[in-house]
């Protein structure tokens, strides 16, 4: 999650490596250019994504932002789950997000919170996470 290894004995499972914080971090990204959504720009049904790395899908994002000469101000993502606890974690996904985005650590915010065990992500069945991106076209 958010780009780091967090041990755990659950895990999330998807087409890619299934990083729900980066995709909703893409997601911003894309939607703030109004370049469509990560589904559109790396489809669950090709094979090219199948495992990749979503540092990898991310980096592509900001590549595609900077073709179109966008700048990436701040990034606020928020991780909702039941566990395993994120906050300890936190300082390390700024850091590996930060050398993907190319901004500053503190230009990144990464939350965590729980569902108060209620829905899927409550019962632990799934996990959940939201973003917004403040952008600039220079």
């Amino acid at each position: 999650m958010g780009g780091i290894l967090i041990p755990s004995s659950h895990g999330a499972t998807g087409h890619s490596d299934a990083d729900v914080i980066i995709h909703a971090i893409c997601d911003a990204l894309l939607g703030a250019a109004s370049l469509g959504d990560i589904g559109q720009h790396f489809p669950n049904t090709s094979a090219e994504f199948k495992n990749i790395d979503s540092k990898l899908l991310l980096a592509r994002v900001v590549k595609l932002l900077s073709d179109r000469k966008y700048v990436i101000g701040n990034i606020d993502a928020t991780l909702i789950l039941e566990s395993p606890k994120i906050a300890p974690h936190i300082p390390a996904m700024k850091k590996a997000l930060s050398k993907v985005i190319g901004i500053e650590e503190d230009c990144i915010s990464v939350k965590a919170t729980t569902n108060e065990k209620m829905g899927f992500v409550g019962r632990e069945e799934g996990v959940s996470a939201h973003a917004v991106a403040l952008i600039e076209k220079i």
